[in-house]
């Protein structure tokens, strides 16, 4: 019977052999998804586009064996965390312990056995679940739910690289929540866990696009990151996740402005990601923009375009 975990999961064949494909991939359509590649460079393009759950590799390939492709696999991020299970006729030990150094995970034999080759495939599966399940939870911030800091630079990291080549603007929004500490000395930890909870659940409202996320950034703290976003619609939608926070009407009794809700300033910076300026300026520009917006009042937005100076100029220009 099929597990939970088997669903839509996705086996990759790399052989060179129509015969042992068609075996392979009969011995396994049942529970599992196929793609195939008869050769190294295709199989590696399958991987890197389609980014299967395991890898069934064959050694001995033209043009390129089985151990080069399994190198260059483990050397892509993309892909160096796709398990891989060498199959091939190659049976001695010294071929076993290179394919093993190499980074596979397991080493079968030819002639193979069919129970052996789905018990090992199910069982690697299982392990790539567990390990990506363990991975997306140290990626989570527990108490609000979403992605938190670790993740935040992960994701700036691969926007700006990725905003750079194309040459398109990328926006971050900093914000933190007024006088929270007011808040928990007077209403106590478990309502400012639940107030957290809440801003974090009315924070992504507005973003519409896959590509734009908002993260737990630390303590009251929250980060945007919206890749191919100019200035002007990062504003926007600076001003959008203010007014949803105020929709919440939490009270506030003992904030030290005249505002009785929870609120959040908001600090908005933009760039084309060049080689002058890095993603650790983006977010400190959003950081100084937002103690503008808390200069000025609180319960606002303050923004700036970078454009890549060393000395810029803090005269925000916001919202």
């Amino acid at each position: 019977m099929m597990t939970e975990v088997q669903r839509d999961k996705t086996v990759l064949i790399i052989d060179d052999s129509p015969i042992n494909i068609e075996h392979l991939a009969q011995v396994l359509k049942s529970e599992y998804n196929i793609k195939v590649a008869n050769s190294g460079g295709p199989g590696i393009e399958v991987a890197r586009n389609q980014s299967p759950d395991l890898i069934l590799l064959d050694v001995v390939m033209p043009d390129m064996d089985g151990y080069e492709v399994c190198r260059r696999l483990k050397a892509d991020d993309a892909t160096r965390k796709i398990p891989i299970i060498f199959i091939t006729t190659k049976n001695e030990m010294e071929d076993e312990t290179l394919g093993l150094t190499l980074g596979a995970v397991d080493y079968i034999t030819k002639p193979f056995r069919t129970p052996i080759v789905r018990a090992r495939v199910r069982n690697h599966i299982q392990l790539k679940h567990n390990s990506d399940l363990l991975e997306k939870l140290a990626m989570i911030d527990a108490l609000t739910n979403l992605p938190n800091r670790r993740r935040f630079e992960q994701i700036l990291k691969r926007e700006w690289a990725r905003c750079r080549r194309s040459q398109e603007p990328l926006s971050i929004i900093l914000l933190d929540i007024d006088h929270f500490k007011q808040f928990n000395d007077h209403y106590g930890h478990l309502a400012g866990d639940r107030c957290l909870s809440r801003v974090a659940r009315a924070l992504p409202i507005p973003l519409k696009r896959p590509a734009d996320s908002v993260f737990r950034y630390g303590g009251e703290e929250f980060i945007a990151v919206l890749p191919e976003t100019d200035h002007s619609v990062g504003l926007n939608l600076a001003e959008e996740m203010r007014a949803q926070v105020a929709k919440l009407l939490i009270p506030h009794a003992y904030s030290s402005t005249n505002h009785p809700y929870i609120s959040v300033s908001l600090g908005v910076t933009t760039t084309t990601p060049n080689s002058r300026s890095t993603p650790r300026t983006l977010v400190q520009l959003a950081d100084k923009m937002l103690y503008a917006a808390k200069n000025a009042g609180r319960n606002c937005v303050m923004g700036k375009v970078f454009n890549g100076e060393t000395d810029y100029d803090l005269d925000p220009a916001g919202a």
